[in-house]
This record gives structure tokens, C-alpha cells and sequence, in this order.
């Protein structure tokens, strides 16, 4: 893994209004797509195969080869769909690159949809981010303008339309078949599948579904070059990514960084755990990742590494906790998030998140009862792998690994609150009293 490299995507993000396209053209803005109308499509598709590029928003499948899953009756409309809907509780990289650097994702759809010979285009992003939807209507509008979108772009004959979709604010939407239904004016709910996407997306066509930062990625990669790519981050782990750091650090932020830099080196970026205190737990891709401790302080953070240990890379959302926090507790504010996320479709998930909730508030209060972490264990079992989509499988990561690491303040669960044994603030501790009494 080489040392960290001078930032690609989060390069402009303090220069003054970086999202203008003014200020993006200064910085080589849109010259990879000038330089890809000048050549043959299927040239862009090989440069990201070479490039060993893989998927930024979950779960790393190779960028290139998503797109040659493609039906490839050309006869047939072909969309290309950015996922925005970042949700993941401690997932914050996409918003800030979409607010300081729109265009980046506008010239890599435009590059990406060349490529695969797209001509329409969606973005689809939480509805709850007004702010960051201005800012990219903002930057289309002037991607039109200046003949980077629209009919017959910089004189190539290639033409391309691009939507801001607003969705109507749910985790699930987040997965990419419900971001479809979603899209579509219905009940953002999984689809059965097959048919993949790739085959019967969009209306029916064939669609592309790529997070924000892939795609945004893409220019750079065309810029650069393959050979480039491949020599940052590991080898079946190329190039860098956005970590979001958050939690217990002195300086919790966005670092861009080759994909292989360990825990240790990123908390080095952030200043280190708070003063006076010491890692406990940490999650590598979220909260939907099981858990790591200070043991796996030099993993690579790369994504077959992290699968080897036992989690998942996801989407680099890293959440530091130190050894105030109660296990029990943070699991717990998650399983109520997954059980109010969850879609409702499928029995698994919509039954077993409720139940989940319900022991975990019984341990969290000092009252758990005989059996309980077996049964904790046993829904997790008849949950995970079972659901429709992969909320199921969400929910139920930190469970398991939350047990495998802290069983003890589980079985303390049994007799004594969480708040007791590791104090919260005073306010928390008496809204938790409160309903715990209730």
C-alpha cells in the first residue's frame, strides 16, 4: 500500500465556491469527458475494467463488471441511476462531496452514461437534504448551459438528460431495487429478483445503479489513468476512498486515503481518541457491519481484508466508540433505527426487528430475563440471510458481534442497567429511568 496521497475528490472542498462550474473547469474539470467523445465508447468501459475499480457504496463488486451485466440488445433505452440516498447511520461522504463538488458527479455520469450508452440519467437523493439538491440542480443547470448535458453535447452527437430526483426519505429506498420502485411514484419496497436491474431496471429497461462516489470517481480514473489507479490502495482493493470518521476522535472528518490504511493511521489523521480515554469498539462500514475492537487496530481497510476478519467495508463509515460507552446501549439505538426502517414486506424483518428492540431494552435496563441472549442470538439466526433485502442482514451484524466481543455487559443486562454500570449525561439517564419505569 503506498503513503497517502494528495486528495482526488475531496481536493477543491476548501476552495472558495469549488462548486461553481467556473471554479471546476480551472481544475480539469470536464476534460476527461472531452476526452472520451473523442474516442470509442467501449474505450471507457476497458480503462474502468483495467482500473479494477470497485463499487463505493456497499457491498465492492467490480464497477466494470456491473455494467457489462447490461442487456445488450442496444435496441433497448439504457439508464444509468446514482444512488444519493446515503442513510447509513455514520455515513457522511457523499453529501459533502455533492455539496463542494457536484460537478464531479455530473462529469462522471456524463462519462459513465457515453461509456454504456446511456442517454437518461437520474440522481435520486434524500429528499431531506434540500441544501445539497439545490446545490446539484445548481450545477446541472449550468452543465446544460455550457454543453456538457442535453442534445448533441460538445458537437459528439451524443445526447443525455439528467434528473434530480428528490426521494421521500426512507433507509430501505437506499437499496437499489426499492430506489427503483421509489423512483417509479410507488412504495419505495424491494423487488423480487430476477429480473436484475441490469436486465429490467428503470420503466422495465436496462439500468445501471452506482453510488455517488463511483461514479464521481470515474473522471479520475480517465484523467489518470488505469495504471495510476492501480497503484494506490491493495491489489484486489485499488485506488482511495472517503472514510467518515466519527465518534469519540478529537477531529472527526472525511479523509480521503488509499482503501488498505488501517484504523491507527486514520486515527492519527483525526488527532486521536478524545483525551483520557481509550478505544473500545469501532465499526468499519457503518452500523449495518459488525463491530471490530482494539485488536483489529491494523487491519487493512480494504474490502477482502475486513470480509477475512469477519465484517464488511461497506460504505467507510467508521464510528469510533471509547470505553465510556455502553455495547448494549449503542446496539440497541441501532436495532430501533433498523426496526423503524424497516419496509414491512417481508415477516423476518418486520417482525424480528420489533422483537429485537424489545430484549434489547429489557437488558439495557437491568432487567433481562433467563434465555434472553440465546433468544437474542436465535432471532438474529432466523433473521440474517432470511429477509427479502439486506436490511435484515443489517440489522442483526452489530447483534451478533456486539455478543461475540462484550458478552459480559449482556449478561450484566440481566441485573444491572447499562446507565448504572457505565453512567450516561444526566439527561439521557433520566429519559432512559423514565422509560424504563414506564
Amino acid at each position: 500500500m503506498t503513503d497517502p496521497i494528495t486528495p482526488q475528490l475531496t481536493a477543491d472542498w476548501a476552495q472558495p465556491r469549488a462548486w461553481r462550474l467556473q471554479n471546476y473547469e480551472r481544475n480539469n474539470g470536464y476534460q476527461a469527458l472531452r476526452h472520451v467523445l473523442a474516442g470509442d465508447p467501449a474505450d471507457v468501459v476497458q480503462t474502468i475494467k483495467d482500473s479494477g475499480l470497485r463499487g463505493r457504496g456497499g457491498a465492492g463488486f467490480p464497477t466494470a463488471m456491473k455494467w457489462s451485466l447490461l442487456d445488450p440488445d442496444m435496441s433497448k433505452s439504457r439508464y444509468l441511476v446514482v444512488n444519493a440516498d446515503e442513510s447509513e447511520p455514520g455515513a457522511c461522504k457523499d453529501m459533502p462531496l455533492l455539496m463542494a463538488s457536484p460537478h464531479k458527479l455530473v462529469e462522471g455520469i456524463a462519462v459513465t452514461c457515453y461509456g454504456i450508452g446511456a442517454h437518461n440519467a437520474f440522481i435520486y437523493i434524500r429528499g431531506e437534504v434540500l441544501h445539497v439538491i439545490r446545490r446539484l440542480q445548481q450545477a446541472v443547470a449550468e452543465a446544460y448551459s455550457a454543453g456538457y448535458l442535453g442534445t448533441n453535447i460538445l458537437g459528439s452527437g451524443f445526447d443525455l438528460d439528467l434528473i434530480v430526483h428528490p426521494g421521500a426519505g426512507a433507509y430501505i429506498c437506499g437499496e437499489e431495487t426499492a430506489l427503483l420502485e421509489s423512483l417509479e411514484g410507488r412504495r419505495g419496497q424491494p423487488r423480487l429478483r430476477p429480473p436484475f436491474p441490469a436486465v429490467a431496471g428503470v420503466y422495465g429497461s436496462p439500468t445501471v445503479i452506482n453510488n455517488v462516489e463511483t461514479i464521481a470517481t470515474v473522471p479520475v480514473i480517465i484523467r489518470n489513468g488505469s495504471d495510476w489507479f492501480k497503484a494506490l490502495g491493495t491489489e484486489r482493493s485499488p485506488g482511495m476512498g472517503i472514510f467518515s470518521v466519527s465518534g469519540h476522535v478529537t477531529h472527526p472528518g472525511q479523509f480521503e486515503v488509499p482503501l488498505g490504511t488501517t484504523l491507527r493511521q486514520l486515527l492519527d489523521f483525526t488527532g486521536g481518541i478524545r483525551k483520557g480515554h481509550r478505544l473500545k469498539f469501532w465499526t468499519p462500514g457503518g452500523s449495518s457491519s459488525p463491530i471490530f475492537t482494539d485488536e483489529h487496530l491494523d487491519l487493512p481497510l480494504d474490502y477482502d481484508s475486513v470480509i477475512g476478519a469477519g465484517s464488511m467495508l461497506g460504505t467507510r463509515s467508521i464510528q469510533v466508540f471509547d470505553e465510556t460507552t455502553s455495547v448494549v446501549r449503542a446496539v440497541l439505538r441501532w436495532s430501533e433505527f433498523y426496526k423503524h426502517e424497516s419496509c414491512g414486506k417481508c415477516t423476518p424483518c418486520r417482525e424480528g426487528t420489533w422483537w429485537l428492540v424489545q430484549i434489547l431494552q429489557r437488558l439495557e435496563a437491568g432487567q433481562g430475563q433467563p434465555g434472553d441472549i440465546e433468544k437474542l442470538l436465535d432471532l438474529c439466526d432466523n433473521i440474517g440471510g432470511k429477509a427479502f433485502c439486506g436490511l435484515g442482514d443489517a440489522a442483526v451484524s452489530p447483534i451478533n458481534s456486539a455478543i461475540k466481543y462484550f458478552r459480559d455487559e449482556f449478561d450484566t443486562g440481566m441485573h444491572t442497567p447499562a446507565w448504572e454500570r457505565l453512567p450516561y449525561q444526566a439527561s439521557t439517564l433520566h429519559n432512559n429511568q423514565t422509560n424504563a419505569m414506564a
